[in-house]
């Protein structure tokens, strides 16, 4: 385990829907020193309480105006769909100090509707933490989540450095490594490596009887795993990136018209060699990714 900063990074960190991930990032601010005070925003009001009473904030909100007062650092932790919006309510009512970052799974539409914001105070910078779990709610929150994984940062050009470098530097004070990408670019990569696994997941599991579910062992299980994510915020990612994700469905497809090539043509070699070729890749995974294996999941 990396070592907690050594005194805060910021004053107040605001956590915007304070489910699974915005539990984590709360638990692990308030683990590792980050920031002096942690407070959040949501629309359920016994959901907060409760998240205060756990020891994840130090306050809670529903007004947007209330909870921006005091905030230097915000996260927005809310649906891809609502991440734009969330933005632009709290951005009149913060200090001129504070920064914005996201934790959303897709970043080009964001980062090209909030682009005014990149020269202006306050500021927006996109990020997308690659970390989270099937589970649910803030119940689930983990200090731990973010060690050692990767955090995705796709600022602008008309980004400062400076400011792209307070961003770096919270992500990192969880215990983050962060690396900077093109938000088009950043989209079409996570179609491949998480919103396909996910759409491929829940088609493995759409694909046996309910009476076959006796017979499962922990192939199936480890598989099929991430289709246990909520539906209504894997629906939002994957229309909010439709063209990259069909792309990539394609690339799979392609991959099972080898695979199903081979069996129908008795060819062992050609089987063998696109088995051999998945392990080799798969092997690579295990020796270069620290700590679990995860696929994203927001609430």
């Amino acid at each position: 385990m990396t070592s907690p900063v050594a005194s805060p990074l910021e004053e107040t960190v605001l956590i915007v829907g304070v489910g699974l991930i915005g539990g984590s990032i709360a638990s692990a601010v308030r683990a590792r020193g980050v920031a002096r005070r942690v407070i959040g925003l949501g629309r359920d009001q016994s959901r907060l309480n409760a998240a205060v009473y756990r020891g994840l904030l130090d306050a809670d909100f529903t007004d947007p105006v209330e909870a921006a007062k005091s905030a230097t650092f915000v996260v927005v932790c809310t649906p891809v769909t609502r991440i734009i919006d969330d933005v632009r309510a709290l951005l009149p009512h913060l200090p001129k100090s504070a920064l914005v970052t996201d934790a959303g799974s897709t970043k080009q539409r964001i980062v090209a509707e909030l682009a005014d914001l990149a020269d202006q105070q306050p500021t927006f910078v996109g990020s997308h933490p690659i970390a989270g779990s099937d589970k649910q709610g803030f119940e689930h929150a983990d200090a731990n989540l973010f060690l050692h994984r990767l955090c995705l940062i796709t600022p602008t050009v008309q980004h400062s450095t400076e400011t792209v470098a307070r961003v770096e530097r919270f992500w990192q004070g969880l215990g983050m490594t962060t690396q900077l990408m093109d938000a088009a670019i950043h989209d079409e990569t996570l179609a491949r490596t998480s919103h396909v696994p996910h759409v491929v997941a829940a088609a493995m599991a759409n694909s046996i009887r309910e009476t076959d579910l006796t017979f499962t062992g922990t192939g199936f299980r480890d598989t099929t795993r991430i289709a246990a994510g909520d539906a209504d915020l894997w629906t939002t990612i994957l229309m909010e990136n439709t063209n990259a994700v069909r792309t990539s469905i394609a690339t799979v497809q392609e991959q099972l018209a080898l695979f199903d090539r081979a069996m129908a043509n008795g060819d062992a070699k050609q089987l063998r060699s696109l088995l051999a070729s998945a392990k080799s890749l798969r092997d690579q995974l295990s020796e270069n990714v620290e700590g679990p294996m995860t696929n994203v999941e927001r609430d």
